[in-house]
């Protein structure tokens, strides 16, 4: 009964608002390179890389400064600086001085921002709802995210056609206003942060290592991290290639692409709708690997895609990544909220985002230099061929041989 929580609907109002922003950009970052600026494949790919780099560059610090201030604080801070990059696009040019280097500035501090917020909003949950709700909490916001994200991919290509990819910049401005206007309407205060009084020399070091080794030395933590870090290699790659592979080798419009993207995304909806039943009836273990290895093995589909009845294999490729990658990220963030205390969960959490979304560019990075190489369609290959054998570690984990994955006994640490 979340839907009657007024500050969890303000939440969730907000973190759809705010993903529904992320998914535009994904689709017209990319476009205004390819066809206001004219970008190669290789310069497309390292946008998309800019968008994760702050993963590698301030993930594990981030979950420390998150820990030690207001969540709410930091997301709303997140969502006004988010805002006027976004809107810093379209007045570049306005002023005809918009350049790729701009574009990758944007993306890069956007990303910034992207990463407190995310690991902000992970660890604000707990405090808003009772462990009782954590799990149907999660399910809303990552079926609502799934939603905006392809509402935001339809609306991409639809928005590039009718105002430019450039000036369709202003709708992100506008998604991050209302994110942060849901955000600051929140009545409920979280508990202070502990006494930022006199802390010894060293203590962000101290308290990242500490984080690190909570992941490390915990089976299902670092099999679940691992995983994450080899899975999104390949997804990062597979992304970053994905409006040039549909654009130019494939040859659809601007428009064509968000709508067919919009339409495989709604696979992300129906995870949301159907990890809960599933993970009651097989249990949180088996529920993970079924969708994280077994439905995201029609991912390659979508290196077949051809013009007319062809797009149909990418409809039901990229449906089952995306069905795969939201249920999977529910069950996976339930459990963490569930295993770990609450005083660490912030450090947890940056550091396996810090690992998880890290490989992103990188992914990013060799996608391009391979499609440059190899040529795209090729590219896309190798990209979906590897997220479903990704999975394969977590048949190497204690993972495999349970029900359900475990929960934090009340009062352990």
């Amino acid at each position: 009964m979340l839907r009657r929580h007024r500050d969890f609907r303000l939440l969730w109002c907000g973190e759809s608002a705010g993903k529904f922003g992320a998914s535009v950009t994904t689709v017209l970052l990319p476009l205004a390179a390819v066809s206001v600026l004219h970008a190669g494949t290789f310069e497309v790919s390292l946008l998309n890389a800019a968008t994760w780099v702050p993963w590698l560059l301030i993930g594990l610090p981030a979950g420390v400064w998150v820990d030690r201030l207001r969540r709410r604080t930091v997301m709303m801070v997140s969502d006004a600086v988010s805002g006027a990059l976004f809107l810093s696009v379209p007045v570049a040019a306005w002023l005809g001085v918009l350049g790729i280097a701009q574009l990758l500035l944007v993306a890069l501090l956007a990303g910034t921002a992207a990463v407190f917020f995310q690991t902000a909003y992970t660890a604000y949950l707990p405090t808003l709802v009772g462990p009782a709700d954590q799990a149907e909490g999660n399910a809303k916001l990552h079926g609502s995210a799934s939603a905006a994200q392809i509402a935001g991919f339809g609306s991409g290509g639809l928005i590039a056609q009718s105002a430019g990819a450039v000036n369709g910049l202003l709708t992100n401005a506008a998604t991050f206003l209302v994110s942060l206007v849901c955000v600051a309407r929140i009545r409920h205060r979280e508990p202070p942060p502990p006494a930022a009084a006199e802390r010894a020399r060293g203590a962000l070091l101290r308290e990242v290592a500490e984080g690190v080794d909570l992941v490390v030395r915990d089976p299902y933590l670092r099999s679940l991290t691992l995983f994450g870090a080899v899975s999104n290699f390949f997804l990062g790659g597979c992304n970053s290639v994905l409006v040039v592979f549909l654009v130019r080798d494939v040859g659809l419009s601007p428009g064509a692409v968000g709508a067919l993207v919009g339409v495989g995304g709604a696979g992300g909806v129906l995870g949301a709708l159907l990890v809960r039943r599933c993970a009651a009836r097989f249990g949180t273990a088996r529920a993970l690997l079924l969708f994280e290895l077994g439905v995201p093995a029609l991912a390659p589909l979508m290196a077949l895609t051809t013009r007319d009845a062809g797009l149909a294999l990418f409809v039901v490729g990229y449906a089952a990544v995306a069905l795969g990658v939201v249920a999977g990220n529910i069950i996976k963030a339930g459990f963490t909220q569930a295993y770990c205390a609450a005083e660490v969960l912030g450090r947890v959490t940056a550091c396996s985002a810090f690992l998880n979304y890290g490989t992103l560019p990188l992914g990013a990075l060799v996608a391009g230099g391979l499609g440059t190489w190899l040529g795209v369609r090729p590219t896309m290959w190798l990209m979906t061929v590897g997220m479903p054998l990704a999975a394969l570690i977590l048949c190497c984990s204690p993972i495999r041989t349970r029900r359900d994955l475990p929960v934090r006994e009340p009062g352990t640490n």
